[in-house]
Order: C-alpha cells, then sequence, then structure tokens
C-alpha cells in the first residue's frame, strides 16, 4: 500500500469497516475480459481470516465465470464525504475502503447454506435468527469467498 499513513491494521477498525459498508463489489475473469459485480453481503471474521458470503440466482454470467475460474479480487467502500477546500486542488474525499483477493466457493451443505444467509441477513438488517424454508434454501445460490489477505484503509 502506498499509502501507509491511511492503512488500517487494527481489527476492530477493520470490522467496523466490514459492519458499516453494505455492498461489496467482486471482480472476475471470464478469460480475457473482466467482470466485475455489486452485491450486499455478511461475513465471518475470526481469527484474522476473513469470509464473505453472497447469494444469488442458480444461473448467470456470475456463477458461469465462477465454475471456470474461482480467483476473484473484492472492494467495499463507505464513509463517504467531501472535504472541500479553497482551491480544486484542496478539496479530498473522505472514505473507509477493504481490497483483497480469494477464492469463491459454492456452498451445498445445507446447515453451511442456512449459516452463511444468517450471516448476510445479520449484517444487512441488524437483526439475526431468521427462519429459511427449505424450499428458499435449495432455490438460492450461496456462495463464499475464502480470503486469502484484505487491507483496510481509510482518509
Amino acid at each position: 500500500m502506498r499509502r501507509t499513513d491511511r492503512q488500517v491494521t487494527d481489527m476492530q477498525a477493520l470490522q467496523q469497516i466490514l459492519d458499516t459498508c453494505k455492498v461489496c463489489r467482486i471482480a472476475m475473469a471470464d478469460g480475457d475480459r473482466p467482470y466485475l459485480v455489486p452485491m450486499n453481503y455478511g461475513y465471518r471474521l475470526a481469527g484474522g481470516k476473513l469470509t464473505l458470503y453472497f447469494h444469488c440466482a442458480h444461473q448467470g454470467r456470475k456463477l458461469d465465470i465462477l465454475k471456470r475460474n474461482p480467483r476473484v479480487c473484492f472492494e467495499m467502500d463507505c464513509e463517504h464525504a467531501l472535504m472541500p477546500g479553497d482551491t480544486a486542488c484542496e478539496y479530498g474525499y473522505a472514505y473507509a475502503s477493504i481490497i483483497g483477493e480469494g477464492a469463491a466457493r459454492i456452498l451445498t451443505d445445507e446447515a453451511e447454506k442456512i449459516d452463511a444467509l444468517q450471516r448476510l441477513m445479520l449484517h444487512q438488517t441488524g437483526q439475526g435468527q431468521y427462519s429459511f424454508p427449505a424450499a428458499a434454501v435449495s432455490g438460492v445460490t450461496v456462495f463464499c469467498i475464502d480470503t486469502i489477505g484484505f487491507t483496510g484503509k481509510r482518509r
């Protein structure tokens, strides 16, 4: 990271960014073409290991790409605010962000899918312990990104 003065390394501060952001952008490689998709997410952060959870339909370009090449990058940002200046060059922008990489994995175990959906709902709504009928669980694809590294940044 070039601007180490803005780097966030404290795990509680990283978790605060994860809690505040609501959309994660996932970058994939579709052969020689990039593909980027914004998605709502849930997460688990334990022992410095971050796992991100997502859900989607059973079909689509995103899943086709992930099945061929599960390697991804991801980005989320929040806490946006314009920082005014006296001249155009003195303006700035406040933000908090997390960027990382990992491998996507489609979840097939029903209990693991339900846990992922619980984490997604808890993160998005602030409420936990939803019930998910079996038909709803089988009617959705749930995948995670097992991260191999991530960094936080704040201005």
